[in-house]
């Protein structure tokens, strides 16, 4: 459920615009130092309610934060999400054209295509994984609408926690057939390994990552979907992309997902 007030407005705007034009705003935490994570959640629901209203459709939530470091970085102690929408999607190998984005970075993670719905509070990790259809490794195209990425907690929350684009993997895993904690992923930047990660980077564990966002959710009156594609979060460091860069995560077991700039 979704609150309004002008300031609600007025910020959702800013962002709007933001992505419209290509030049980033200010941090909305520059605007209002008090701008709360309620809030923030609120200008989120505010901009991705008029996307649906203009026909597009979301398909899942991304999950942001998950590890201590990024944690550390924004001064937090828990997650935030975003939605995925049908228009963030780019096909496995596909190019996205550097005038879609503002300053783009990319991010290994695993996705998880859910067959039933989660509804918190008090999901487990158990129910994550008795919940789950498949899971395909995922590249994110993190993204700002604020200016520099100076951004702290309730300017990600409201920019939909810094979405841009995604790229799904061809190959679905069921989760008895990987160990999540300890799958192991490399990400190369034009043939060169620019990171590497495990599962566990992620909360320690990817479906607790999930788990946490059904559960957050609840707070909002939003369940977790039965077909819902849901990013779980990072598994190391994002790395910057620029026009002509190539990107590549190769997961254990799972295979190689790509993008191209």
């Amino acid at each position: 459920m979704s609150i309004v007030t002008n300031k609600i407005k007025e910020y959702a705007a800013l962002l709007s615009d933001a992505e419209k034009t290509g030049v980033g705003t200010n941090p909305l935490t520059i605007l209002d130092p008090n701008l709360s994570v309620t809030e923030a959640y609120h200008i989120q629901l505010e901009n991705i309610q008029m996307k649906v209203e203009q026909g597009q459709k979301i398909i899942g939530k991304k999950i942001g934060l998950t590890s201590l470091a990024m944690q550390k970085l924004l001064g937090v102690d828990e997650p935030d999400y975003g939605h995925l929408l049908d228009s963030m999607e780019v096909t496995n190998g596909g190019t996205i054209s550097i005038e879609k984005v503002l300053q783009p970075k990319v991010e290994a993670e695993l996705a998880f295509v859910l067959k039933k719905d989660l509804i918190g509070p008090n999901i487990t990790t158990l129910d994550v994984l008795q919940a789950t259809d498949y899971i395909v490794p995922a590249l994110e195209i993190v993204d700002s609408r604020v200016k520099d990425w100076k951004i702290k907690l309730p300017d990600t929350i409201a920019d939909n926690a810094s979405s841009g684009f995604y790229v799904l993997g061809d190959r679905k895993a069921k989760v008895d057939e990987i160990n999540l904690e300890l799958l192991g992923m490399v990400l190369s930047r034009n043939n060169e390994i620019v990171n590497t990660g495990v599962g566990a980077a992620a909360l320690g564990n990817p479906a607790t990552c999930v788990a946490w966002l059904a559960n957050k959710l609840s707070e909002f009156g939003i369940p977790l979907k039965a077909g819902e594609i849901i990013l779980s979060g990072a598994l190391s460091a994002a790395a910057d992309a620029k026009a002509g860069d190539s990107f590549s995560a190769r997961f254990a077991h799972l295979g190689e997902v790509k993008v191209h700039f």
